[in-house]
């Protein structure tokens, strides 16, 4: 196998933890190595043909697949019991996923599978660890590739410092994350650039000519942090003839929300989890007026432009942790909890004073995002210690 590779590690887990033995990363090695656990990384011949689709953890890897800082790429995600599934493809077929198996529940995620595919095929160019992270020792492992972080969350990192100091760049969501790891690691480069809303597709969400049949989307999983309670509240406090529909990809909450509902006596539809494909959340957009975001202890969402290209100005809780930068004049207000309900009387009242999917055509889709990523990488790409900073 030659040519450069990004591999993505995501936070997501699945399967059930069973009593088989875990393998040490030599009989990993001699499982990748021989073919029994899967094919060795691929190269994509024609970049050309390569569609950046999909979800925020897809976007990253497919960009920079068809803006060719590489010809390979993969999502590396978690598998709790001993017989990690062959993982199929979903959306780009340019895209191989792999699950390998967790040594432990515990976070940041230890893997002798991962070692031992590491071993067998050698460290990506390119690694870049979402979310609540890997062990040190994978790192490690990857000494030469060029590391980038991304927390996803609001904390900026949901890391251990034995583990962040050996990343080569961090992404952040807002200046106070920047802040928060430079206070961590003096002279670790950061760059404002999240990747949920950032690299965003304006092929995978965009406007449909379809009957409003809602004034109001809420798209966000069904958890607290979301802060559902203020959208409901809000709607309590309108004219009973609005209209919302939350769509939740998943969270457990979702018979609180119904109970809440009917408590407020608003009208509220909602799709359960585990939600819908991204087509037919696309469509479902189309059928509001205007987007929401609600919570405060939140990312920089990858709903803010999504929204956005499907042609909805989004209003915001002003108090939202990261990702305020996306809302400006064209693209949206935002509002306090206590103002929800003015802000979503004003926005409706005035839809035609807002041009969302040019703006982000013009600044936050995934050739400008991509650009500003090679930008940050066009220093040497290996380092010779991780960033200790005190």
């Amino acid at each position: 196998m030659t040519g450069r590779r990004i591999v993505v590690i995501s936070d997501f887990q699945d399967g059930q933890p069973d009593d088989g033995l875990l393998p040490t990363v030599e009989d990993a090695y001699q499982d990748w190595i021989s073919g029994r656990r899967g094919q060795a990384p691929e190269v994509v011949s024609d970049l050309e043909t390569v569609a950046v689709d999909g979800g925020y953890i897809e976007r990253l890897p497919l960009a920079c697949l068809r803006s060719g800082l590489v010809d390979s790429a993969e999502i590396w995600t978690h598998w709790r019991g001993s017989h990690p599934l062959e993982m199929p493809p979903r959306g780009s077929p340019h895209l191989k996923r792999r699950a390998f198996r967790m040594n432990g529940p515990h976070a940041p995620f230890a893997s002798n599978d991962m070692l031992g595919y590491i071993a067998a095929f050698g460290a990506p160019d390119i690694l870049c660890v979402w979310g609540l992270g890997v062990s040190e020792d994978i790192l490690l492992a990857c000494r030469d590739s060029f590391k980038i972080y991304n927390s996803i969350d609001a904390p900026a990192l949901r890391i251990p410092p034995e583990v962040s100091r050996h990343f080569d760049l961090v992404l952040t969501g807002a200046e106070w994350q920047s802040d928060v790891v430079r206070a961590r690691h003096p002279d670790m480069p950061t760059a404002i650039l999240p990747v949920g809303p950032e690299f965003a597709s304006d092929t995978t969400f965009y406007p449909l000519d379809l009957p409003k049949t809602y004034d109001i989307i809420y798209v966000a999983a069904a958890q607290g942090y979301k802060r559902h309670d203020i959208l409901f509240d809000a709607m309590a406090r309108l004219p009973r003839s609005l209209r919302a529909l939350c769509v939740c990809g998943y969270g457990d909450m979702v018979d609180e929300f119904r109970h809440q509902i009917a408590q407020r006596g608003i009208s509220v539809d909602i799709i359960d989890p585990p939600g819908v494909p991204f087509e037919e959340v696309n469509r479902l957009m189309n059928t509001a007026r205007l987007g929401v975001v609600c919570g405060v202890d939140d990312g920089a969402p990858a709903i803010l432009t999504e929204y956005m290209l499907a042609g909805l100005p989004v209003l915001a809780n002003s108090a939202l942790s990261c990702g305020r930068q996306y809302i400006t004049p064209e693209t949206g207000r935002t509002a306090t909890a206590e103002n929800f309900h003015l802000a979503i009387a004003d926005i409706l009242e005035n839809l035609s004073a807002f041009t969302p999917r040019p703006i982000v055509r013009a600044n936050w889709t995934w050739p400008h995002s991509v650009q500003k990523l090679k930008s940050l990488m066009s220093k040497p790409l290996k380092k010779s210690a991780p960033h200790d900073g005190t």
